[in-house]
Order: structure tokens, then sequence, then C-alpha cells
């Protein structure tokens, strides 16, 4: 494991830290492969019973890091399928783990941040979290990102705001009885 991604261990609770706070917590490739490695470890892992998510420095996750956005720019087709396909790997091993999983939001979640916080089994938002699909600024949409976002925002939000790229605060989900 390198020092992208720190995994701490509390009893029954294990946090998880994004470590790129000079670039906001943003994915690139050994980031997301490190992500997927440490939901594996910890599905395995039945001493585990809740896994905190969080960000290091001003952001939570910042979604893609332009550079290594820019580089698959030389993939082949196949190249970037493949590279897409272990960023939705990623986000289905934190979807699907065992534990309850508590996402910890500050600062900016964007495009592929939001996807994790989506994949969060509760997300507690700082009041100066900002969310974003900013993948539109970039003449792109948030496909692979919407199996997960779409089910918890609904469908009329994600088509208003996948193609705005506009930033919008933490919103309340919980009803009352």
């Amino acid at each position: 494991m390198t020092d992208l991604l720190i995994l701490q261990r509390n009893g029954p609770v294990a946090t998880m830290l994004l470590n790129r706070p000079e670039l906001h917590n943003a994915f690139n490739a050994e980031l997301i492969r490190e992500l997927h490695a440490t939901c594996d470890q910890l599905r395995a892992d039945q001493t585990v019973r809740v896994v905190v998510l969080r960000g290091a420095g001003p952001s939570f996750c910042a979604g893609a890091d332009l550079n290594w956005m820019r580089s698959s720019l030389d993939y082949s087709h196949e190249e970037n399928l493949a590279d897409a396909g272990r960023l939705d790997a990623m986000l289905e091993a934190f979807d699907t783990l065992p534990q309850a999983v508590v996402g910890v939001i500050h600062g900016a979640a964007l495009g592929g941040g939001v996807g994790l916080v989506a994949c969060c089994d509760l997300a507690i938002a700082a009041t100066d979290a900002r969310f974003g699909f900013t993948e539109a600024r970039l003449g792109l949409i948030p496909a692979l990102i919407a199996r997960f976002v779409v089910p918890q925002i609904g469908a009329g939000h994600a088509r208003a705001r996948f193609v705005t790229a506009r930033r919008f605060a933490a919103l309340k989900r919980l009803q009352s009885a």
C-alpha cells in the first residue's frame, strides 16, 4: 500500500483516508487500485463492522485527476475501456461492502467523488461541502458514476444536475416518521 490511501483500525471501525490533499484527493490509476484492494481486504475482515471514508486536506474528493485523464488521450479504445472498467469495479467494491460505510464529506466532492458518496450507506456533509458533476465542463456526462448516483438523488435531479456542472450543497434527505 502507498501513502495515497491510509487505513486505520480502531476495534470494529476502519477509517479510510484519501491522502492526495495537494490534488484534492483526485483519482488516478494508483489510488483506484488502492481503494479497490482495500475494499477487498475489508470485505474479508469480519471484525470490521463500520468503514468511515474521509478525505485529507481541503476537499473530500475532486473526482478524476486531470493529468490522469489527459494521459488517457494516448490510450487505445480497449485501454480506455479497461481503465473505465477499473474505476467502475472500484465503485462496485465500495457499493457492495458488507460493512456499514459512512462518508464524512467536506469541501469539494466532484464527479467521481460524488460517485464515492453515492456508494456510502450514510453520508454526513459539513456545511462547507459542495457537490457537482463538473464533467459537463469538459463536454462529458458522468455516465460511469450514474448507476450509483441516480438511485440516491433520483432521475429528475440527475438529469438536471448532470448537464449543468453547477455545484450544490448537501440536501437533507431524512423525513420525519
